[in-house]
């Protein structure tokens, strides 16, 4: 695995703008106000379990953003996205003074009305879904062929949507629950896109070597118009694999927060309260997976890819 061009000096996990409104904090994102128009400033934060970790991760805030651009510039013509650019010199002249903490980590987006829902779509069954198969033989309430293991690949992605948590923990939902939520035309037109975005995208990186076993993705309103919003098939909102160390019947190696949760779960920490601090070796091992699968998939395949 090659190194990361980043250094524990890069590290920002948390970002004030004096004279900039704040409009609000994520997990890992500060998003400020800018009237019709969203400043969000991803952070080096990671979160695992829905917890905040005490360590950032360097380089991370510069990752998502240019990982969710590309995404933003080659879906667009599914679903259009709430982007309007990351180019610092081209941001309003109040956020100016500014520059050197936004280059890389920061976008210009339009204000949305976001959805209170997470559209997830699995093309392989792995984590929380293996976990309720083994159970139930569903994901979700979605019922799946008997006979399946663990990373094996469904017969068709599938749409699990989940409630979205600022604080604590996301819940996995039925369709009809959502449908409730946010009325059913826009669940069928949100699972629609959902499909079609993930289709789209893991033929796009499979030809790069790399797997989409799921995602997640989030949406806002615009004058009635559905917009993709937050970020995009990043290593945060998805697993990713390389397909040459994939097979059905075992947990691949993966280049995205996996990475972290494993070591999480030989700690004995019980996933509600204060973390452990995460050793240098786990600080490391992620910044390399997230920088290598942005230059995986930001790059042309070559032809044996």
């Amino acid at each position: 695995m090659s190194s990361a061009p980043f250094s524990p000096a890069d590290v920002l996990t948390h970002i004030d703008l004096p004279g900039v409104k704040l409009y609000k904090r994520g997990k890992v994102r500060e998003v400020f106000d800018l009237g019709p128009n969203l400043l969000i400033v991803a952070t080096d934060r990671i979160s695992a379990f829905d917890v905040i970790m005490a360590d950032g991760i360097p380089g991370k805030g510069q990752v998502l953003t240019a990982l969710s651009q590309h995404w933003f510039d080659s879906l667009k013509d599914i679903v259009p996205n709430h982007s309007l650019g990351t180019e610092v010199d081209r941001f309003p002249i109040e956020l100016q003074p500014h520059r050197a903490v936004l280059a890389g980590r920061s976008m210009l987006c339009v204000k949305t009305e976001a959805q209170p829902v997470e559209c997830v779509v699995r093309g392989y069954l792995v984590g929380s879904g293996w976990k309720e198969y083994q159970k139930t033989g569903a994901v979700c309430g979605l019922p799946l062929p008997s006979g399946l293991d663990q990373a094996s690949r469904l017969p068709q992605p599938i749409f699990t949507p989940s409630t979205k948590a600022e604080t604590g923990h996301d819940q996995n939902i039925s369709r009809e629950q959502m449908a409730t939520l946010v009325g059913k035309e826009l669940t069928d037109k949100l699972e629609a896109v959902s499909l079609e975005l993930y289709r789209r995208a893991s033929a796009y990186a499979l030809e790069r070597g790399i797997i989409v076993a799921d995602t997640k993705f989030e949406f806002g309103v615009k004058d009635g118009k559905v917009m993709l919003i937050d970020e995009a098939l990043t290593p945060d909102s998805s697993r990713f694999w390389p397909r040459q160390g994939w097979r059905p019947g075992a947990n691949p190696p993966s280049l995205d927060k996996q990475f972290l949760r494993d070591w999480l779960e030989t700690t004995g920490w019980n996933k509600e309260g204060t973390p452990p601090r995460l050793p240098r070796e786990v600080i490391q091992g992620t910044t390399e997976r997230y920088a290598e699968i942005l230059a995986i998939l930001t790059r042309t395949p070559s032809p044996s890819a």
